[in-house]
């Protein structure tokens, strides 16, 4: 593989914007931001001088076609990405989208065929598919480790974002779902199999805490097609830090994540010199879970490599803009079933998995050729309870066995 050295224009300079520029300018790293675009002429002069990055403009346009880059990453809020990737596009560039890639599956689909109509890279920057435990993780289930995933249950809980078009229902596209329910649904997808459909969902959300029209709280359930179910829980009303936890349950096995609570560093503080602890900590006095490196623990540093190295070997990266729609597709049935108080179907212009999901039976294993078993447990004593069910009658009886 040739390894190229890419120029790139930022667009954004807001935490996302700064996360990615970190990540990007991490140590010697060959792939640098040389444009940097925000609507805010101060900031964009401001944040060109802390990072180190030749021009800076106001105007995205001029951002995006400058001559010296070839790739964009647009780090700006949601009613602007398919406007820039309508531009990115025409400009023959290489782009890169944050999460969620749009604030609807119909405008998700939209810029789903504006990049393939055009044949530039794209890659959808969902960065909490990268954190080493979670690439770990993916290695594992796939390997077969724990089995059929059965059950993925992803949560990501905050005090609120930072910017105020978070806050915005019609900028945004929504709020806790669209903002923290993108990562968690992704995250379930990975781990129960991308190839597989999801079907339908049951969701709940409630605006609990802020006085804004979107919802700071949500809860859903995802069913796919295998009848594996993918679990998210968000909020913007949770006080104590960020809490991201991932749990996998499968027929041989379980994996649990914690991201960024309790992994490992803990801190007691008086608050004699206050400062940064964390995204999101809320406090610097007391018992604080402050974070070694953020860039690599939230997956941005695994990302962009992911997503360079899948621009120089020609090739899509893990994470592309059409798993973008699918996940935008399955937050609309989320706020549909929100509405209706009812499972709500996925609906899917475009499906590129499974077009059947064979469902393998993993429990009919027959003992002694007469009945299934339910449960194997050694008890206290050292023998061995086997849990039966006749197959002919359907009883149900327990069985001893002691090892010689």
């Amino acid at each position: 593989m040739a390894i190229k050295e890419h120029k790139i224009t930022m667009l954004g300079t807001g935490l996302i914007g700064m996360f990615y520029t970190m990540a990007l300018h991490n140590q010697r790293g060959r792939d640098r931001v040389h444009m940097i675009y925000s609507r805010n002429e101060e900031k964009a002069k401001q944040f060109a001088k802390d990072w180190d990055i030749p021009r800076w403009t106001t105007n995205m346009s001029e951002a995006i076609y400058d001559s010296e880059t070839d790739v964009v990453v647009i780090g700006i809020p949601n009613y602007l990405h398919k406007e820039a990737v309508l531009t990115a596009a025409k400009a023959g560039k290489a782009i890169l989208c944050t999460k969620p890639l749009a604030r609807n599956a119909a405008e998700a689909k939209e810029m789903l065929d504006i990049v393939e109509k055009a044949g530039v890279f794209a890659g959808y920057l969902e960065d909490l598919i990268y954190p080493p435990k979670t690439l770990k993780s993916l290695e594992s289930v796939r390997s077969g480790a724990i089995g059929k995933v059965n059950w993925c249950r992803s949560r990501e809980t905050h005090s609120g974002p930072h910017s105020d078009w978070f806050w915005d229902n019609e900028k945004a596209g929504g709020g806790a779902i669209i903002d923290l329910g993108c990562h968690c649904i992704e995250i379930s997808r990975n781990f129960i199999g991308k190839n597989i459909r999801p079907v339908e969902v049951m969701c709940w959300a409630d605006t609990l805490v802020h006085p804004i029209d979107a919802e700071d709280h949500g809860v859903g359930l995802v069913r796919y097609e295998n009848r594996s179910v993918g679990q998210f829980e968000v909020s913007w009303g949770f006080q104590g830090g960020m809490d991201l936890r991932d749990e996998v349950s499968g027929s041989e096995g379980t994996i649990w994540l914690n991201h960024f609570m309790r992994t490992g560093f803990e801190m007691f503080t008086t608050g004699a010199k206050g400062g940064y602890v964390s995204e999101k900590s809320g406090s610097d006095v007391g018992w604080l879970f402050p974070v070694g490196d953020e860039a690599h623990e939230m997956g941005y540093i695994n990302m962009f490599q992911d997503m360079f190295n899948a621009i120089d070997e020609n090739r899509e990266p893990i994470e592309t803009f059409y798993d973008g729609y699918i996940v935008n597709a399955i937050m609309d049935a989320c706020y549909n079933s929100v509405k209706s108080k009812k499972w709500e179907p996925v609906n899917l212009a475009v499906w590129r998995g499974e077009t059947q999901t064979k469902e393998k039976n993993d429990v009919d294993k027959l003992i002694d050729g007469q009945y299934f078993l339910i449960k194997e447990e050694r008890m206290p004593d050292g023998q061995i309870k086997l849990i039966l069910k006749d197959k002919n009658s359907g009883k149900i009886t327990q069985k001893y066995i002691t090892e010689e």
